[in-house]
């Protein structure tokens, strides 16, 4: 194994990290704000793996003589307090902590995929062992949460009188489309940061679509009646949902890319599925079938990302001088 190769690894272990102490930052906390106790429940036992995967990785470290970045980690513990201080102030709190939820796994997945393919190339075994491990750990927890929506978007119109649907529903048109215009920002840039390659054409024939996603959504908020207004709050609204954090704490490599893009598809799939189904409580089939149709083009995306893994470590490895 190369030097590079051995440095790179350890940086990929110091990401990993500090991954890990925001997921304990939101963790801590996530349960009193889940609104229903199955979610509560989920949550409290994901943080006793993740007090875990803390361990393994912080062993990892150790026994390559190095140490968490305290500068990466008090970042990502930051933005981890940061986010679930933003759920507070939204009067959709379980909502919200749900979708982000299902995103943060979805990066932590992705984080170590990515951390698994340098460790194979390595031959880093227990470094492999280890990654793996909690891959399935974290693709677990996806999936508990990805069978909970109903019981988030529950615990968030709980205290609603049945006339208010149609304008909570508007809140959910209005905070998809800032998702999609984030979403936009992010894939117009992102070519600036995967270069040529396959990451590159998923992002850029994502961005068409979601152009189109963002078209879709405002047509509904017009047919409701809702004017720029909402859509303004909502991105106000959405404005700590930016992973200015992620971005902060870590560099902008293909790998990274990767992993945030890959997140991000997650933060919208949990949207939708919330809106879909706020939408079937409003009778609202219009926004059920526009919904249900950009839901399969985000999967897609998400499935077309995995899929380029590969090809990100590698382009990440080779801009390090450790391909």
């Amino acid at each position: 194994m190369s030097r590079g190769l051995a440095e790179q690894l350890t940086k990929y272990l110091t990401d990993a990290h500090s991954i890990e102490e925001q997921a304990l930052a939101q963790l801590r906390t996530a349960p009193d704000l889940a609104g229903d106790p199955e979610l509560a429940a989920s949550y409290r036992e994901h943080l006793v793996e993740t007090e875990e995967h803390e361990r393994l990785v912080r062993g990892l470290l150790e026994a390559r003589d190095a140490k968490p970045s305290r500068t990466k980690d008090a970042v990502m513990a930051l933005g981890g307090k940061g986010f679930l201080l933003f759920a507070r102030l939204n009067p959709d709190t379980p909502g919200k902590l749900h979708a982000h939820s299902l995103s943060y796994e979805a990066l932590e997945l992705a984080s170590y995929e990515l951390l698994l393919r340098v460790a194979e190339r390595a031959d880093e075994g227990e470094v492999a062992d280890v990654a793996q491990r909690i891959a399935d750990d974290e693709r677990a927890m996806i999936e508990r949460l990805e069978s909970g929506y109903d019981r988030s978007v529950d615990a968030s119109l709980r205290e609603l009188e049945p006339d208010d649907l149609i304008e909570q529903l508007g809140k959910y048109l209005g905070d998809a489309h800032a998702i999609e215009e984030q979403a936009i920002q992010l894939l117009e840039r992102a070519p600036r940061i995967s270069e040529d390659g396959a990451l590159a054409r998923v992002l850029s024939d994502h961005l068409g679509e979601s152009r189109r996603h963002a078209e879709l959504v405002e047509e509904r908020l017009n047919a409701l009646g809702d004017d720029s207004s909402t859509l303004k709050d909502a991105a106000l609204r959405l404005g700590a949902l930016n992973w200015g954090a992620f971005f902060q704490g870590h560099p902008d490599t293909p790998g990274k890319l990767a992993a945030f893009t890959y997140a991000f598809e997650h933060l919208e799939i949990g949207g939708y599925e919330q809106l879909k189904r706020v939408a079937r409580r409003a009778g609202d089939d219009e926004t059920i079938t526009i919904a249900d149709r950009i839901l399969g083009e985000e999967r897609a995306a998400a499935e077309r990302i995995a899929g380029v893994f590969d090809e990100a470590v590698t382009a990440s490895l080779t801009a390090q001088g450790a391909g």
